[in-house]
């Protein structure tokens, strides 16, 4: 029998044993045992989780509305409900695309479309920093799968001129921003790639870019003009929309075949129909946001400023690493963080590659510009201490 604990040992001694925070939020803070801290690791990107002005205008709305709690059974049984559909129109509207599909997350997302859409007679082609779902959806396809190196199209380019041909069908695999580096895609360069050979698609997962980047907030995709050169383009309601769920917007024959293979779709309970609502509600709002996406650009500048050349200048986003090197020693900055007053969190390996220990910021906009000065002002300290 396999030693579990034994497993857990050796996670302890090298620093990388994971448990499950014990805090609170409020707002933009985090309580915990050690104290009140400014919320430095969330995903509530535009600072909406928390909005009571936002919560109680649909909540009165929805009040006079017949919205169930629970879809009580998979789509394709009774749970399918007017409000999903619903979403999806206005999905498939506001990005001018054919057809929309809703997922329970990003993860049921990546890993169902993928290893639906994938055979043996396919190759998948990632990004070598792409996502664990993407690489799951991958590893859970018949597919044949290679990695090419970070952002290096030059690499991606030679192996679609070296093994395209020998495939039906080839899936390029992306995000547009990453989630440890928090740099951003060249989409049109992937899409002049992709435009080259006849049997290639593009996959773009844009999880960390909805709601935060684009004039309407439809991500880089929008904000590069390339919305509709994109074949299965993917994002999240969980993050900047303070929701829950994914999307996929693709060809109508797409989507009808991801009605009828994708795993994750066909056996999960759907979303609850107020989950739905909700999401709609916050969408439809993403075109006023301009501000408050303006104002999480500003935080953004400057705490990439103060980490340039210790991880900030890799971004080009919210998301901002701080590269410290060390397990033992990325704990005890972020420890150090913590007595401060900022909830900052280490990332490590296998999350990111040996030695490449981090504290990863990923900034919101409702986080007050003077915390923001005092986090720089304490960084620096920190690295000519």
């Amino acid at each position: 029998m396999k030693d579990y604990q034994q497993f857990l040992d050796r996670l302890t001694q090298v620093g990388n044993l994971r448990r499950l925070p014990d805090i609170t939020q409020h707002g933009v803070y985090v309580h915990s045992q050690e104290g009140t801290m400014v919320n430095c690791s969330s995903n509530d990107y535009l600072g909406l989780a928390h909005d009571t002005t936002l919560r109680r205008d649909f909540l009165t709305w929805a009040m006079n509305q017949p919205l169930p709690l629970s879809s009580s059974s998979s789509r394709l049984l009774t749970g399918n409900s007017p409000y999903t559909e619903e979403l999806e129109q206005l999905l498939q509207q506001s990005f001018g695309r054919e057809a929309a599909l809703v997922f329970n997350s990003g993860y049921h997302a990546n890993t169902g479309i993928l290893s639906a859409l994938a055979d043996k007679h396919t190759l998948i082609i990632a990004d070598k920093l792409a996502h664990a779902s993407i690489i799951d959806g991958l590893k859970l396809s018949n597919a044949a799968f290679r990695r090419y190196r970070h952002q290096d199209y030059i690499h991606l380019d030679n192996l679609l001129e070296k093994e395209a041909s020998q495939y039906d069908q080839v899936i390029i695999a992306t995000e547009s921003i990453f989630s440890m580096d928090g740099d951003v895609t060249d989409l049109r360069q992937l899409i002049d790639l992709k435009k080259r050979y006849s049997n290639v698609l593009l996959y773009v997962d844009e999880a960390h870019a909805i709601g935060v980047r684009g004039p309407h907030g439809l991500g880089i995709a929008e904000e590069m003009n390339c919305i509709a050169d994109i074949d299965l383009l993917v994002g999240t309601f969980g993050k900047a929309l303070a929701s829950m769920g994914a999307y996929v917007l693709c060809s109508k024959t797409l989507r009808d075949y991801l009605v009828n293979t994708a795993r994750s779709l066909i056996f999960s309970t759907a979303l609850p129909p107020f989950q739905t609502a909700w999401t709609s509600f916050v969408f439809r709002r993403l075109p006023e946001m301009q501000d408050r996406r303006n104002t999480l650009a500003a935080h953004s500048n400057i705490l990439s400023q103060t980490l340039t050349g210790h991880g900030g200048e890799l971004s080009t986003s919210h998301i901002i690493p701080w590269i410290v090197g060390t397990n033992e020693d990325c704990i005890s900055v972020a420890r150090q963080l913590r007595r401060r007053g900022f909830y900052c969190l280490p990332v490590r390996p296998p999350t990111v590659p040996q030695g490449t220990s981090r504290i990863r910021f990923s900034l919101t906009a409702d986080i007050p510009q003077e915390s923001l000065v005092s986090l720089a002002q304490l960084i620096q300290e920190e690295i000519h201490s």
